[in-house]
């Protein structure tokens, strides 16, 4: 299973339905509330170049920006 993480905040309705696509295709993830946590924060940008949520973290290297079945279904393998 690949490492996940996801970057998101409380308020966030895309990243609530990414955490439930999670959920409902058995995906463990590493949750980070870039509202509390100013470093992560700025490790969002310089990874996806912009501030928006959700943004979901694969294995270290893929970086899916916002709420995108299509792309989270590829990068994960899921059918």
């Amino acid at each position: 299973m690949p490492s996940v993480k996801i970057y998101t905040t409380p308020t966030c309705q895309w990243c609530k339905r990414t955490k439930e696509f999670f959920k409902a295709n058995n995906v463990k993830y590493s949750e980070v509330n870039v509202l509390e946590d100013d470093k992560a924060r700025n490790e969002l940008v310089e990874k996806s170049g912009q501030m928006g949520v959700p943004v979901v973290e694969i294995d270290n290297s893929t970086i899916i920006v916002g709420w995108d079945e299509n792309a989270l279904k590829k990068a994960l393998k899921i059918k």
